[in-house]
């Protein structure tokens, strides 16, 4: 048995002009004209301790227990992030979702990441395997969290079923590129998604991130839509009926390395809601659209300390044609240990 314990600390500053994302992570669903023009704030909870226990057993392989947390729980307290068990090809426990692909998320300081980037963690049963040639599937059982919006003849109820999300990928160049496809059924009225994700590694010096996911009832799931609720909306022209939004999320961003100690990327993000007329009409001040462009340089001065600068520009546009945009500069440093 072996046990590691390693984390790192991360001081980041931000300034925001022009507008402000009115949140310490940076969301185009939080952009409000309303809002002072300008502000400065300072974090160090992404700070995060990572415990992982690895045994052998026998002739079946290795056991795998793993947690890590940091300090965005409320307050600044200590908020779980993974807590799981690995065993031959079977994950138990809370991690990143099934739906999304972490591996082909591009760097940024801003936490969050880009606005149509999926995104979540929730309890799980998973199960993987490697087919040779490239080739890796999965599928799990996720605890089924729905979010939705009311009104006073509706109310989201209990989910009976789990979440069913599975993907299949393949790999080449020795790991550093992918492609992956994946989908979900979500059980509130038949909600679903579908995502292409992908990472290509060309030389040494880029690589491109690409990601594009559509569904029914998946809001919660995608990084900007997320804050808004709209998994499942009441429907407007049924009283007492709730009704699935279509909605949208893609990126596509560039990596190049300077050096082996220098690398540079920019990514451009897009969240939609794809919603009908009628919804528009009643809800003329819902957000439609995000839309999020980040820039940033990272310097690894040694192999323990990591040096950033990034800047972000956000846009929300509301069904009305009404929006506004911010502005924010990242500064970070982050020591690992």
């Amino acid at each position: 048995w072996a046990l590691g314990v390693v984390g790192y600390v991360q001081a980041v500053v931000e300034y925001d002009f022009g507008g402000i994302s009115d949140d310490i992570d940076f969301f185009p669903a939080f952009i409000s004209g309303g809002k002072p023009r300008s502000q400065f704030q300072m974090d160090i909870t992404t700070s995060t301790l990572f415990l992982k226990l690895v045994g052998r057993v026998g002739k079946w392989g290795n056991i795998i227990v793993y947690t890590a947390g940091n300090w965005r729980g409320d307050g600044n307290t200590f908020e779980l992030q993974n807590a799981y068990v690995q065993f031959l090809g079977i994950t138990f426990g809370y991690d990143t979702g099934t739906f999304m692909d972490l591996a082909a998320g591009p760097p940024t300081i801003d936490f969050a990441g880009p606005c149509g980037m999926t995104s979540y963690r929730t309890t799980l049963v998973r199960y993987e395997r490697t087919l040779g040639k490239g080739f890796s599937v999965g599928i799990a059982l996720e605890m089924p969290g729905i979010e939705g919006a009311t009104d006073r003849y509706t109310s989201v109820d209990h989910q009976l079923v789990p979440s069913v999300p599975a993907y299949v990928q393949y790999g080449w160049n020795k790991g550093r590129s992918h492609i992956r496809l994946s989908g979900i059924y979500r059980n509130s009225q038949t909600g679903w998604g579908v995502q292409a994700t992908s990472v290509v590694a060309i030389g040494k010096p880029f690589q491109i991130y690409l990601q594009y996911a559509y569904g029914k009832g998946i809001g919660s799931l995608i990084n900007d839509i997320s804050n808004l609720s709209v998994d499942i909306v009441p429907d407007v022209d049924n009283v007492g009926k709730m009704q699935l939004l279509p909605m949208s999320g893609w990126y596509a961003g560039v990596q190049y390395n300077f050096t082996p100690k220098i690398f540079m990327s920019a990514t451009y993000s897009q969240s939609m809601l794809h919603a009908g007329n009628y919804y528009r009409i009643v809800n003329p001040e819902q957000y439609k659209l995000g839309q999020y462009l980040v820039t940033n340089l990272f310097w690894n001065v040694i192999p323990d300390l990591q040096l950033g600068m990034e800047y972000l520009h956000g846009w929300r546009k509301d069904f009305d044609k009404n929006g506004d945009q911010a502005n924010r500069i990242n500064l970070s440093a982050k020591f690992s240990f």
